[in-house]
């Protein structure tokens, strides 16, 4: 048999090339989306993948400004948080380590909206 030497390790590991969502925080984030457009709230969304940073943004209508943008950025894992909710006029409204508690910002929206 032919074994093959192993491959050596040249240090940690690379940065990936983009940040992108994993599938439990797209999880959390449609629920939250299909229950603001049940409720007539949100109409359309959009994801981007860049290099620093995923955001996932919210439209009332197809063709303007997002309302929201729920942002992902690793770099800011151990300072204020790696999620964050930025509203129409840039203001951050929410940030923190947990998605879900972030996004709660926007939950209670949902609820003044419904009653």
């Amino acid at each position: 048999m032919n074994a093959q030497p192993p491959i050596p390790f040249n240090g940690p590991l690379q940065t990936p090339t983009q940040v992108a969502f994993h599938r439990t925080e797209l999880g959390a984030i449609m629920s939250l989306y299909g229950r603001m457009v049940a409720a007539g709230e949100w109409r359309d969304y959009g994801i981007s993948c860049l290099r620093d940073v995923a955001v996932f943004s919210v439209f009332k209508r197809t063709a303007e400004n997002p309302l929201y943008r729920i942002e992902k950025r690793p770099k800011l894992r151990n300072r204020q948080g790696l999620y964050a909710v930025i509203g129409v006029d840039g203001q951050v409204l929410k940030r923190g380590h947990d998605l879900k508690t972030v996004l709660r910002v926007l939950e209670r929206k949902l609820i003044r909206a419904v009653e």
